[in-house]
């Protein structure tokens, strides 16, 4: 088994322990220890409050407020997902259509395009879905326009109405690289195109 102690002279539970607040672990984090003593420090760690177990082998050290614990967002989990992967990851249909204020419906599933691996993961009683996403998904330059394709594709083009319009024109106008955005533009699947467009010079 390996020694309870890392290289830096603390020992797992103490480095768990001097962890910021709201951040997320995983069980694999820790590769220098034989993963059942991991598994036994973490367990010992949410028996006694410190840490959340919030899906299978992923882990957080909430922020505590006056009001209770504290769980970070879906959203937040997920680029910790992207990040251990090394990949990139993307909201898509409703989970689009919420990040960017075309939706208010609250969605029970989130859905991802990653250039990870695909995955499911529960976070108590939401299911989050990571769909491997085909490359031009991740090829534009603005977070705004990688959404937009997205929630537009789950809108699709007849739901277009006046209300989608005046958000999508508030967002374009808010959006502060011109020069990427213009070019993201022209990638974007035609019907999309002809649709935001317009609204760069306006």
């Amino acid at each position: 088994m390996a020694n309870e102690y890392s290289t830096d002279g603390l020992t797992l539970r103490q480095r768990i322990e001097a962890m910021p607040e709201d951040c997320i672990l995983f069980r694999s984090d820790f590769p220098e220890y034989h993963t059942e003593f991991v598994g036994s420090i973490l367990s010992e760690l949410t028996n006694e409050g410190m840490l959340v177990k919030i899906a299978q082998g992923i882990y957080t050290k909430p922020r505590k407020s006056r009001f209770g614990v504290v769980l970070p967002s879906v959203e937040k989990v997920v680029q910790a997902i992207a990040v251990r992967d090394n990949a990139e990851v993307l909201p898509s249909g409703i989970t689009a259509l919420n990040a960017l204020g075309l939706s208010t419906q609250v969605p029970m599933n989130y859905t991802y395009l990653t250039t990870g691996s695909e995955r499911t993961v529960k976070l108590s009683n939401r299911k989050v879905v990571l769909k491997r996403g085909v490359p031009k998904n991740f090829c534009y330059g603005t977070r705004l326009i990688s959404l937009l394709v997205q929630a537009l594709k789950a809108l699709k083009r007849e739901n277009v109405g006046v209300e989608e319009l005046n958000i999508i024109q508030q967002l374009v106008s808010k959006e502060p690289d011109k020069e990427t955005l213009i070019k993201d533009v022209d990638m974007m699947p035609a019907w999309m195109k002809r649709i935001v467009k317009p609204m760069l010079t306006a």
